[in-house]
């Protein structure tokens, strides 16, 4: 058995990929970016038998973290992430989830925020840290180098990348941080997105139209 799993939860009409991600020793995980139907995510960790002992936040869109402050309540656990750069998204998730529907939104400011260079723990498991910004100024990823897993939210999709028509969009830097950072990470690597199905560094690197030849 591999030390790390994940399990994907599909949440809010954007349908995220919420995703719990434990390790299998201690059965310890994390919530990653629970943007809403708690219900199910409730769900879902009561099904994989896992204690959760905090939530991650790859960036601040409401989509990703509208029910992590909830969540976090409800659970007695911290929240850890994003970058620093993200908190005023973060503060407008009331307004956002008014406007495209999504219920039960709170604005969240975490308990700790990460920064390049950091890591987290899951029980046994040590997640590295990326700041990848472009989709937003904050945005970071989480890597697993032993297994060989990224979550890599919204800055790579499979045959795409982050949007970054936002006032706060960096295009530019979007594409230099997937090839400056995650690109070296492996062709082997399995890169979980924010939205839509797994691909991998390969992958992208051979078939995305978005990334440098």
């Amino acid at each position: 058995m591999q030390p790390i799993q994940i399990a994907v939860v599909p949440v809010t009409p954007f349908e995220q990929n919420c995703s719990l991600l434990w390790c299998t020793t201690t059965m310890k995980g994390v919530v990653i970016d629970p943007g809403g139907d708690l219900d199910k995510i409730r769900s879902a960790i009561a099904e994989t038998g896992i204690t959760v002992d905090k939530i991650l936040l790859t960036h601040g869109h409401v989509d990703h973290a509208a029910g992590a402050a909830e969540l976090a309540e409800t659970l007695g656990v911290k929240v850890e992430g994003p970058g620093e750069a993200d908190q005023f998204i973060m503060d407008d998730i009331p307004a956002m989830a008014a406007k495209y529907g999504i219920p039960n939104a709170r604005a969240v400011t975490p308990d700790r925020y990460l920064s390049e260079g950091e890591t987290v723990s899951v029980g046994d498991l040590t997640l590295d840290i990326l700041h990848v910004p472009g989709h937003t100024p904050g945005h970071l990823v989480f890597v697993h180098k032993g297994v060989g897993i990224a979550i890599v939210g919204d800055t790579l999709f499979r045959g795409s990348v982050g949007r970054t028509d936002f006032p706060y969009g960096d295009p530019d830097l979007l594409i230099a941080g997937i090839v400056g950072k995650l690109l070296p990470l492996g062709d082997n690597v399995v890169c979980l997105p924010g939205h839509g199905p797994v691909t991998s560094i390969g992958d992208e690197k051979a078939h995305n139209p978005f990334l440098p030849r």
